[in-house]
């Protein structure tokens, strides 16, 4: 499953700087599939809808950072364990429940992400 910041973010902006998929966001800024990737034209997203992957996209969260679960792949193929949760000072990076996903489908995910 993606990783979640919750409301207890304190916006250190630990977090920001260790996700290799450039999953995460300060709160307010819009996001795009193309942030921190390889991806370029078009981009399924994982609920079938395509984008284009330069589209930015509104922001999940306005006042506190945030990680899109579309670019998350809880650090699969990089790091044994999710970057974010791992240097977060006040433990509000934490699996999202809404979004489960297997260990094969997020390292599918990354090879979307990073061709």
């Amino acid at each position: 499953m993606a990783i979640k910041i919750t409301e207890d973010c304190i916006n250190c902006g630990a977090c920001e700087p260790e996700c290799p998929n450039n999953a995460i966001y300060e709160g307010g800024v819009e996001w795009s599939i193309s942030d921190g990737t390889t991806v370029k034209g078009s981009f399924t997203l994982m609920d079938g809808t395509s984008l284009d992957a330069n589209a930015k996209q509104a922001p999940i969260a306005g006042d506190t950072y945030y990680i899109t679960p579309e670019k998350c792949t809880e650090c699969q193929g990089f790091h044994d364990e999710p970057q974010c949760a791992a240097v977060c000072p006040v433990d509000c990076c934490i699996p999202n429940e809404m979004i489960v996903e297997t260990p094969e489908q997020l390292l599918d995910k990354k090879s979307r992400l990073h061709i």
